[in-house]
């Protein structure tokens, strides 16, 4: 990487439900958050049980360009220090990466910035070489509402698949659980929240692919068989308790755990062998449900099982931000890399393209 005295990146992120903007400094390769702006769209979603693309595009239109004016006064900087801008350019709901993307061109267009179109998978992938310094390679669990993968991290840009989901991801496991169980939004923090009053025990949920060889996941069955426990439950009482629903909430946290940690297994067996002078291998873990607690401490209690280190984003990182963005954008800059604006929005965007999609059983078919 080419060191460089001090460079500031604003990143824009509008890949899904929330408007982020955020500025982040480079200073002989030490990077720091100088702001995080995020502005929530639950009022606008919260009547409909989950995310309603329209609605959160025109959500995005209408405050973007007030969430990058507080991102730039939080870090007491403007437009003129800044040295780059890197939007997300994909993957995500195409209507606000639309938003992001046209804003993003404008800025540079206007102030003669490097622009850096930048994969959101990609964001998620390099946060913790912003805030843990992770040296390359590492073995990368990325888990979120829309992605379950198992990546070999080998360097800026090299990204070598070794699972995914053949059909939904554990995050929408939780979402639409939480919409099943009438939770609310966001879902993931709901299903934890209640499941901490939970048994665990009390309902048997299958482990999908468990025993499988191979570092591949899948959730849907899992969703299928918590529905069918709700509709005994209703047929039998007439009702689904409180204590009920913590129960569900608490056995779906512990199979999703436990799949994730069985696969999660095999991808680090097969990432030994690709760099078997690691004495101490990485395991990542990044994206919105690395920010489950119980789901942490499963995958903590592996890797030191394993021989691996653990290390994951700070809980305002895993989750959709701009600061991922940024920091993205700044490695490329840093690695001599030239701003490019001829990229469009993408609604899929595989982070390693070279390998075949998945194809599974969910009805959008092949996954990336």
């Amino acid at each position: 990487m080419t060191k460089n005295n001090n460079i500031k990146v604003l990143g824009i992120e509008t890949s899904c439900d929330d408007t982020a903007a955020a500025v982040v400094s480079v200073a002989n390769g030490d990077g720091v958050v100088l702001s995080n702006a995020i502005l929530s769209q639950f009022e606008e979603h919260k009547n409909y049980g989950g995310i309603v693309p329209e609605i959160a595009a025109r959500a995005h239109a209408n405050h973007l360009d007030d969430v990058i004016k507080r991102a730039l006064s939080d870090a007491e900087t403007d437009l003129a220090d800044i040295s780059a801008i890197a939007v997300t350019a994909g993957p995500g709901l195409i209507g606000g990466v639309m938003v992001g993307v046209v804003t993003a061109k404008a800025i540079a267009l206007a102030t003669g910035k490097p622009l850096y179109g930048i994969n959101h998978l990609e964001g998620h992938a390099l946060t913790t070489r912003l805030t843990h310094k992770t040296a390359f390679p590492y073995l990368l669990l990325l888990i979120s509402g829309g992605h379950c993968q198992l990546i070999e991290v080998r360097g800026l840009g090299n990204y070598k698949r070794l699972g995914t989901t053949i059909d939904d991801a554990a995050g929408e496991a939780f979402d639409k659980t939480a919409k099943l169980l009438e939770l609310g939004i966001p879902g993931g923090p709901a299903v934890e929240k209640l499941a901490m009053k939970g048994d665990k025990n009390r309902f048997t949920l299958p482990r999908p692919l468990k025993n499988k060889a191979t570092c591949d996941f899948s959730f849907s069955g899992l969703k299928t068989a918590l529905r069918r426990e709700v509709e005994l439950l209703l047929k039998e009482n007439g009702t689904v308790s409180e204590q009920d629903k913590a129960d569900l909430c608490a056995a779906l946290q512990d199979a999703i755990a436990d799949s994730l940690a069985a696969k999660t297994k095999r991808a680090m067996a097969v990432f030994r062998e690709s760099y078997p002078d690691e004495s101490l291998p990485s395991l990542v873990v990044a994206g919105g449900v690395a920010a489950n607690q119980h789901i942490r401490q499963t995958l903590e209690q592996l890797c030191n099982d394993s021989g691996f280190s653990f290390t994951a984003p700070p809980l305002e990182l895993c989750t959709d931000n701009a600061a991922m963005i940024a920091w993205a954008g700044a490695e490329r800059l840093l690695n001599g890399e030239a701003g490019d604006d001829s990229f469009v929005a993408r609604p899929r965007w595989p982070l390693d393209g070279n390998t075949a999609p998945k194809v599974g059983f969910g009805k959008k078919g092949a996954k990336a």
